[in-house]
């Protein structure tokens, strides 16, 4: 390897530099020169380039619309489609790259620097990674928070994610907010051209997936981890009495499971395809649905199990299971614009009043005039008047479309898992 030295001189005075008084004009001012060598391949010598110390761009997102974004990688490399969408979360980004809820979509950051509180093994909120990328303005270069164990980069290569940075964040959060979610394909890979990229985000579509199946456990087990003291919150006044519950994984936050065992819930997860007769064969209180990926119209299964519990115990449905609850009970489904993303959403109960600030993500939302009556809307966003909540009281039915757990996101919507106990409470006394 050859070395040719580049010269970067700096006249520098050191009585300025180092000293707190100014010279005085008549002084005679000594200068230093600084030289610097940066070492050059021998490819680099022949053509005269001088090697970069920083990273330049390697990647691309192409997006359905045409657009390409030219962008720096970390975490795995190779190439990947998904639907974009956006989170205007400004922390717990570990949470959402493990929540399984995201599957299938690329996941941009609307909070511009990402990666400086590293990750932990704590704050997963599933088995493993199932968002297929990730999509920031600015990485991190370093990380500081104590119970930082390993890098954002690191993190996403040993779990063969993608992530790119350095790209406007900004200008592709408009567009999908006048477009709506486009598909888009990641690369790192240069021997593919924009336009094979381009045709591969054109002919894949997420509408009428079953993202649930990918996301589900494979067997049933029991869960028993509560929130930890250090961080739980709302604990006077709860009932001592033990629920058995048998929660529906449809893609399942762990946080959702901990604040149900902190409320004192003996919980039996199971599967999204187990059978509604074995779940009443084991004379459950309360039955949850939970969140999940994707489009609710494309695991008609789920929607029939739904139907099959329907009256037998009191349900809580969320998100996914929300709009699945909505399904059951006749009504329809649609896919939003751009979905609602984020832990800063206002959303309005209506039967009281108050206005909480949730955590949300999905992009297919309940149409309240489907509805059949006796169904009712218990909670608005306010951001957009779309159905946030349900209620069906002849059949012990209640839902939201946001997450009550919020992890990441505010606390305001923890009581909904008090309202959960409440329901199973007064059904076992009427019984």
């Amino acid at each position: 390897m050859s070395i040719k030295a580049m010269d970067f001189s700096l006249r520098i005075n050191p009585s300025i530099c180092f000293t707190q008084n100014l010279p005085k004009p008549s002084s005679k001012l000594r200068f230093l020169t600084v030289r610097c060598s940066l070492p050059l391949t021998s490819d680099d010598a022949a053509t005269g380039l001088a090697e970069r110390p920083w990273k330049v761009a390697d990647a691309r997102l192409v997006l359905e619309d045409g657009s390409i974004w030219k962008a720096k990688s970390f975490g795995a490399s190779g190439t990947q489609v998904g639907e974009v969408v956006f989170n205007t979360s400004l922390t717990g980004y570990q949470e959402i790259l493990t929540d399984p809820s995201y599957a299938g979509q690329f996941v941009l950051m609307t909070n511009p620097h990402i990666g400086n509180t590293g990750v932990n093994f704590d704050d997963e909120e599933s088995r493993q990674c199932f968002l297929a990328g990730l999509v920031i303005r600015s990485l991190s270069i370093s990380t500081s928070n104590w119970r930082c164990v390993e890098t954002l980069g690191d993190y996403l290569a040993e779990r063969n994610i993608m992530g790119i940075y350095d790209v406007d964040t900004r200008a592709i959060t408009r567009r999908l907010r006048q477009d709506g979610s486009l598909i888009g394909v990641l690369s790192t890979e240069q021997s593919r051209s924009d336009e094979v990229l381009l045709e591969m985000s054109r002919s894949w579509d997420i509408v009428g997936i079953d993202l649930i199946s990918g996301v589900t456990c494979n067997a049933s087990y029991e869960w028993v981890d509560k929130t930890k003291s250090d961080w739980d919150f709302n604990s006077n006044g709860r009932d001592q009495e033990t629920y058995r519950v048998v929660a529906y994984d449809f893609g399942i936050k762990h946080n959702i499971l901990r604040r149900l065992a902190s409320y004192g819930c003996k919980i039996t997860v199971v599967p999204s395809t187990w059978p509604a007769a074995e779940t009443l064969k084991v004379k459950p209180d309360g039955v949850l649905f939970s969140n999940g990926p994707g489009d609710p119209s494309a695991v008609p299964y789920a929607v029939e199990t739904v139907k099959e519990i329907l009256g037998k115990v009191p349900v809580f449905g969320i998100c996914m299971g929300h709009q699945l609850l909505g399904q059951a009970l006749g009504g329809k489904t649609f896919k939003m614009k751009f979905g609602h993303h984020g832990g800063n959403h206002p959303v309005r109960n209506l039967r009281n009043g108050r206005v909480e600030i949730s955590a949300q993500n999905h992009n297919y939302a309940v149409d309240p005039a489907s509805l059949p009556e006796g169904v009712e809307v218990t909670h608005v966003n306010l951001n957009d008047g779309s159905c946030a909540g349900l209620a069906y009281p002849a059949l012990n039915v209640m839902s939201l479309q946001y997450h009550p757990e919020a992890s990441p996101g505010p606390h305001d919507s923890d009581c909904a898992f008090r309202e959960f106990i409440g329901l199973m409470k007064s059904t076992k006394q009427a019984a």
